[in-house]
């Protein structure tokens, strides 16, 4: 674990400011298992930003989940009163501007609906991606809340 050098995990770092502290890996952050992992925490601490896209308006919708969590599409769907779909590689970049594995909570080039994983507040602290596969930054839940914009809602299958 280092400080971030990646130019990519260097922009998120400058987004967050300099109350957080964006850290790369050697090996992968990939997936919340991977993640776990290298930072050596549980996978329930993993903060993994999964995008989504809305049927209708086509609009993209931020879920951060619990590592360990499922996101029950019909649950996201009706806080948003429209029926959520699973987003391709071409969309998430389109939308965050970061690729699959990396995409952090925040610093996204489009505007799209956030929805928190309550289940995230059970931790005192929580680890997020930060722009590459192997980036990542520690936060608490109220500074993922804070930094969304975002409340906090039952979106487990």
């Amino acid at each position: 674990m280092k400080p971030a050098a990646n130019k990519t995990a260097l922009r998120v770092q400058s987004i967050l400011g300099t109350g957080y502290e964006v850290l790369e890996f050697d090996e992968g952050t990939r997936t919340a298992e991977d993640a776990a992992h290298a930072i050596g925490c549980t996978v329930a601490q993993i903060a993994k930003s999964l995008i989504f896209r809305c049927k209708d308006s086509g609009k993209g919708v931020l879920v951060v989940a619990s590592g360990t969590n499922r996101v029950d599409l019909d649950k996201a769907g009706k806080l948003l009163d429209e029926k959520i779909l699973r987003a391709d590689a071409d969309f998430v970049r389109e939308q965050t501007g970061f690729a699959i594995g990396g995409v952090p909570p925040v610093g996204h080039k489009q505007d799209m609906h956030i929805l928190l994983d309550q289940d995230l507040q059970a931790f005192d602290e929580i680890w997020a991606a930060a722009g590459t596969p192997k980036a990542v930054f520690k936060l608490t839940p109220n500074q993922l809340a804070a930094l969304t914009g975002a409340v906090w809602s039952d979106l487990v299958a």
